[in-house]
């Protein structure tokens, strides 16, 4: 890295953190620090959702997959879109319309005191180190983007450790001062980071390539297939279930459909992003499937070598070819992608921690003691994921193991909470049954052999089709109905959005980073006087768009 590469990541860095501080003005109570009032407007949340489902990992392991297997990549991230768009006509106006101020208050309100502390301590648990593996990878990206000309790292152990913490402080600060108004808003600061970064490399990864026809012809066999031997259709159809029900049921989503004014704003957000996950997987996948063409795998790799290069594809493919300072927008893009996920799930847990443990045992409802509770809940969360980041490598294998079990529980803990929203005789015995039978279940066909050659045998059916099984059966063999019915319904009509909704602040700022970013391109040109057109280009492009939403933000301060 050059230092203009530095001087880029250090602004968008310092950006992200001002932006987030700036919003602080917003939270005056515990309801803005974890829902923001209610006044989000639709798109914001929408954006937040998405970019929620990014972190370094994404770059890492669909990078990977894109650069070893092609298309099929691609065809599992459009699995999220659809799973999407299915949340957003089924369950987010339903979420809306329930009037609670956190997904945590359904569960206890729906399934008992029991079920809510299992729920935020197994959850949390499993969220966190997760979280703090993803803070890690972008560390480890760093290094490899950072690399001398013999791709060896350049920083030591120690620094990248002070790398971390450094990481970590930004995303705590701006998450604990601005809550969940911050996250929404840098949330869509880092999408537009992260879509420049991504749209700079693609037509610099097609130079040199020559036309479509030679690109297709220089594709490796099977590279544009939408399956593959490992990944099926019968695979790609459990994806989508298991997906539907963590962004139908998972509670960082959830927040998302709770922060909008109307049941109808709940379901907007979750269309755009389901619309853009439709639609964006093939762009920002495009550089490690380029790449795969640019420099493949050698015929004599081992298997350790082959995913050490996959890995790596997505940041090595970038550095090739952007141009000076571009490479600091790009490491600045991947931060950004995994600072949505730690802030969102920070935001998440320190709400459920405050609202559903705290505020019960504390007994009180002053605002301003919920608030510095909040917050310290904040930077605890914080501090426990920085310590885990750090410990990564001395903990092997461990974070892989607890991630994949994560992944495992995914319908069997989400489902029954779903299903609730539909069925009045789903009851606290569903997640009971559900977890008890699937979970060892589970980890039985995972980790051995024993069921080798049955049905069960299969993840996506012992991860799928069985806790839909069990939630089924339970509900039928229920007496009566579930614990209560939450009916706390919303103040807003459908017809209300334009006057609740507070967007007129938010568009200000997306047009700002869009005119700052702008702005950076163009003082990229003199250090680049080959890619000045690209770079002219995409500084007009931005600066345009920057000027109309500037100007609807003022239309919509005035009304």
């Amino acid at each position: 890295m050059q230092i203009a590469d530095w001087l880029v990541l250090s602004l968008m860095l310092l950006t992200t953190l001002l932006v987030g501080v700036s919003l602080s003005r917003k939270v005056k109570s515990s309801a803005d620090l974890f829902a923001a009032g209610g006044r989000s407007p639709w798109w914001l949340s929408g954006l937040s959702a998405f970019m929620t489902m990014f972190s370094a990992n994404t770059f890492v392991v669909w990078g990977g997959i894109a650069y070893q297997h092609g298309l099929v990549a691609v065809v599992i991230n459009t699995c999220y879109g659809i799973a999407a768009l299915l949340a957003g006509y089924t369950v987010a106006g339903r979420w809306k319309r329930l009037g609670i101020r956190t997904p945590a208050e359904y569960v206890e309100r729906r399934f008992g005191r029991g079920a809510l502390h299992f729920y935020t301590w197994f959850m949390m648990a499993f969220r966190i180190v997760g979280t703090g593996g993803a803070l890690y990878a972008i560390a480890t990206l760093m290094l490899a983007a950072m690399g001398n000309a013999g791709g060896a790292p350049i920083l030591s152990a120690t620094q990248l450790n002070v790398a971390i913490g450094v990481f970590a402080l930004i995303v705590i600060g701006y998450t604990m001062v601005g809550g969940l108004w911050a996250v929404l808003v840098t949330d869509t600061l880092q999408f537009i980071i992260l879509n420049l970064a991504v749209l700079v490399v693609i037509p610099l990864s097609l130079a040199g390539l020559g036309g479509p026809s030679e690109i297709l012809a220089a594709m490796p066999e099977g590279f544009l297939d939408p399956t593959s031997a490992r990944y099926t259709w019968f695979f790609l159809a459990g994806w989508v279930a298991i997906h539907y029900f963590m962004i139908g049921a998972e509670w960082a989503f959830v927040q998302r459909y709770l922060c909008v004014p109307t049941p109808r704003d709940a379901r907007k957000s979750a269309f755009l992003f389901g619309g853009l996950y439709l639609v964006s997987p093939l762009i920002w996948l495009l550089p490690p499937l380029l790449w795969r063409i640019k420099s493949p795998i050698p015929t004599d790799a081992d298997p350790a070598t082959v995913t050490r290069i996959a890995e790596t594809a997505y940041i090595v493919s970038c550095k090739a070819v952007l141009p000076v300072g571009m490479l600091g927008l790009m490491l600045a893009a991947l931060f950004s992608a995994t600072a949505s996920m730690i802030s969102s799930q920070l935001n998440v847990f320190s709400g459920v921690l405050t609202e559903n443990i705290y505020r019960p045992l504390a007994k009180t409802d002053d605002e301003r003691r919920l608030l510095r509770a909040g917050r310290l809940f904040t930077c605890l969360l914080g501090a426990v994921i920085a310590v885990i980041a750090i410990a990564t490598p001395m903990l092997g294998g461990a974070a892989k193991l607890i991630i994949s079990v994560t992944e495992l529980m995914v319908t069997p803990l989400l489902a029954p909470v779903l299903a609730a929203l539909f069925f009045r005789r789903i009851g606290a015995r569903a997640i009971w049954w559900t977890v008890g039978v699937c979970f060892p279940l589970g980890l039985v066909v995972r980790f051995t052999d024993w069921l080798a050659g049955t049905p069960l045998a299969n993840p996506t059916f012992t991860g799928v089709v069985l806790p839909l099984l069990v939630v089924g059966a339970t509900a039928l063999r229920a007496r009566g109905s579930g614990r209560e019915v939450v009916a706390a319904p919303v103040t807003q009509t459908e017809g209300d959005a334009e006057t609740v909704s507070d967007d007129a602040a938010p568009l200000r700022i997306v047009a700002l980073c869009l005119a700052f970013c702008g702005l950076l391109l163009f003082a990229l040109m003199p250090l680049n006087p080959d890619h000045r057109a690209l770079l002219a280009g995409f500084g007009l492009g931005l600066l345009l768009p920057a000027g109309l939403i500037w100007r609807r933000a003022r239309g919509r301060a005035r009304a």
